[in-house]
């Protein structure tokens, strides 16, 4: 709303704190920025901060894509759309699996056939753990977290007998393909089965598009991947998450509230200590 009429920010307030939390990352960026440009090394690039800032030093600094405000404006997309988007799959997930404890008892047991108790979780385990990787995907698929991605013709384009010119906006809808009935058994339900074989090997189906596709897919497809893996994976190998005393696996709140991402709404979980 503020972005329509920004003459009327007087009388808005959400923007506000947004605008004022951006502003204190912002600040935190531009520290780590001064310091990667204070200590950069060709030979010894250890973030993604490092890696744009060389770019910046390498090319004509009065002629780059590379300046100081687009490397803030990166690394603030990457951080802030990146911890947005974690952080809900992760509470989708255990929403879910509140609801379908069967589904939950048998991540557990997969857990701990692979992990045991102690050992914590790296990214080379999910190779060895086809029903965890496939109730992560099924997640991703099932809450489509991002319906639908803006994006703009560089070109001008023919598509399906409409001629789109150069430079419209276009906005696809990603939620029909992760919903689509042609793709999926049962688009509408969850179902980790979707990524699994007769013989109970992890799939990957090319209509899981959540990262969207193309060049201009997610630039954080494989952080966000390695992420969710190791701390969804970490959660059950600690806890067991039901729903509070009096609730019902049916009376949970599956609804989810649109904002930056498809959000579940806020509800209360018991996260019991595994033993």
């Amino acid at each position: 709303l503020f972005n329509y009429y920004p003459f009327l920010g007087f009388l808005l307030k959400p923007h506000k704190m947004i605008l004022k939390k951006v502003e204190e990352v912002c600040v935190i960026l531009r520290k780590c920025i001064k310091e990667s440009k204070e200590r950069i090394d060709e030979n010894n690039l250890t973030s993604y901060i490092d890696a744009l800032v060389f770019k910046q030093e390498e090319k004509n600094k009065s002629n780059t894509l590379f300046h100081d405000a687009n490397v803030l404006a990166s690394a603030l997309d990457l951080f802030m759309a990146g911890t947005e988007t974690t952080s809900t799959t992760l509470q989708w997930a255990i929403l879910l699996l509140m609801k379908y404890p069967e589904i939950q008892k048998k991540v557990h047991t997969e857990v701990q056939q692979v992990l045991g108790p102690g050992s914590l979780p790296t990214f080379e385990d999910r190779k060895n753990m086809p029903f965890t990787n496939a109730v992560i995907h099924e997640v991703q698929r099932f809450v489509t977290l991002l319906p639908h991605v803006p994006r703009c013709t560089s070109v001008d384009t023919h598509f399906k007998g409409y001629f789109i010119p150069k430079g419209t906006t276009v906005i696809p809808l990603l939620s029909s393909v992760l919903l689509d009935k042609t793709q999926w058994e049962m688009p509408d339900e969850f179902n980790p089965n979707h990524f699994l074989d007769e013989d109970g090997n992890f799939v990957k189906k090319k209509a899981f598009l959540p990262f969207s596709t193309g060049r201009r897919n997610c630039i954080g497809e494989s952080l966000a991947t390695m992420e969710l893996f190791i701390f969804f994976t970490g959660l059950i190998q600690k806890f067991t998450f039901k729903p509070p005393p009096g609730v019902k696996e049916s009376e949970l709140d599956m609804t989810a509230e649109a904002g930056f991402t498809m959000r579940p709404h806020p509800q209360c979980a018991c996260a019991v200590l595994r033993q």
